[in-house]
């Protein structure tokens, strides 16, 4: 299973091998092939989502399917003993999640964890009030907090994930940058805009025809664009 860079550069000075675990917000499961190609006695692919589920799935099938258990389930109640994880990787998850909801994350999380247990947090920090493609994503903003009532992204300094979990127990390890700039090609470009464009269409009137309008307006102006930084971040629960 191919795994990204940036997977490999978060884990390499993690102890992986022979360890239980968790993938927080499985997305396709680039961390969860990560961790059984490091030697992960066990992983938990985790998502709530039922696309992303079945792509881990099929990622994993007919290799190390021993190994691992996609569970579909919402991070603040996992389906898992408490003490019962040894590491926990949590690779561009934290940006899609709104701020109301990483206390109950970080509770669950650090219920799970064994003592000893390493937490690596991987995201993006917040670009630059010039990047063009910040107009899109406070776009993609506007249209779900008006569709959902809930923000699509929120992009977190490190030092605010980092003293979220140390306010649980967890000591800071290391931080280092996974990219720098960050590539926002045109299928992310594209994307996002699809998901405004998606949002926009659950506005009724003239606004959601706006946005829908705005969105492919952005998408054609940005084309792609390198701008912002990803962060690696670990954490350790004292023994």
């Amino acid at each position: 299973m191919d795994v990204p860079e940036t997977v490999t550069a978060a884990l390499a000075d993690r102890p992986v091998a022979g360890r239980v675990c968790l993938e927080a917000g499985a997305g396709v499961g680039n961390t969860t092939a990560g961790l059984l190609e490091a030697g992960a006695s066990r992983v938990y692919a985790v998502t709530n989502d039922n696309e992303h589920a079945n792509l881990v799935r099929e990622r994993i099938d007919g290799t190390d399917t021993e190994r691992t258990a996609v569970l579909e389930a919402d991070l603040r109640t996992l389906p898992l003993a408490s003490d019962s994880v040894g590491l926990i990787t949590a690779h561009g998850l934290f940006n899609v999640l709104p701020p109301a909801s990483l206390e109950s994350i970080a509770v669950e999380l650090t219920r799970v964890a064994t003592p000893g247990c390493h937490l690596v947090v991987d995201d993006y920090a917040p670009l630059p009030a010039d990047a063009a493609v910040s107009e899109l994503f406070a776009l993609e903003n506007a249209a779900t907090e008006l569709a959902e009532g809930r923000p699509a992204l929120t992009f977190y300094p490190a030092a605010v994930l980092c003293r979220l979990f140390v306010g649980y127990g967890w000591e800071f390890d290391r931080e280092q940058t996974l990219l720098d700039p960050v590539p926002w090609t045109a299928g992310h470009v594209e994307a996002h805009a699809e998901v405004a464009r998606t949002a926009a269409s659950e506005v009724s009137g003239k606004l959601g025809e706006y946005l829908t309008a705005a969105a492919d307006r952005l998408t054609t102006e940005i084309g792609e664009e390198s701008v912002g930084r990803m962060y690696s971040v670990a954490l350790r629960l004292p023994v």
